[in-house]
């Protein structure tokens, strides 16, 4: 999900729950706080020497010991407004950062709206090589190190 989506989906439900569902259909509780709005870049090399440089909106999920905080869809977007300062590109991917027995990533996969909430629905990262079609060290037999499936 993109940033800007996020903005005109809490901007026209701004009375309802805001909430968070985990890849394992689980739901953060209900009482988490969203700490910090990010811009965060991420720029590397993969193994087969291609420079890459991505750009997410962050948004860190805190439980603190306010078990009664609850928070509006209409608050999300207050803080979000605050952040277009440093946020200034509404066409960025969001993630939710979230610590339960560990701090997790979570892309943002979409998000469901019913007469009393707006919950985002979030998914897992993954791993891949970028650069499948590379083979950095070719194999004694000829054949490409980087093995049947084509990952280095």
């Amino acid at each position: 999900m993109k940033l800007h989506e996020l903005k005109s989906l809490l901007e026209t439900n701004r009375e309802k729950q805001f909430l968070l569902m985990l890849p394992n259909q689980q739901e953060v509780p209900v009482s988490f706080h969203i700490t910090e709005v990010g811009q965060v870049t991420k720029t590397f090399i993969d193994c087969g020497g291609k420079v890459h440089s991505v750009q997410t909106c962050q948004l860190q999920a805190w439980i603190g010991p306010d078990e009664d905080h609850r928070i509006q869809a209409g608050k999300m977007a207050d803080i979000l407004s605050l952040a277009n300062s440093i946020v200034p590109n509404d066409n960025i991917d969001l993630e939710v950062e979230y610590e339960d027995q560990a701090i997790s990533q979570y892309p943002v996969l979409d998000a469901t709206v019913t007469e009393s909430s707006v919950t985002l629905n979030l998914t897992t990262k993954h791993t891949d090589c970028l650069a499948k079609e590379l083979c950095l060290v070719p194999s004694s037999n000829g054949t490409s190190c980087c093995g049947p499936t084509g990952c280095c």
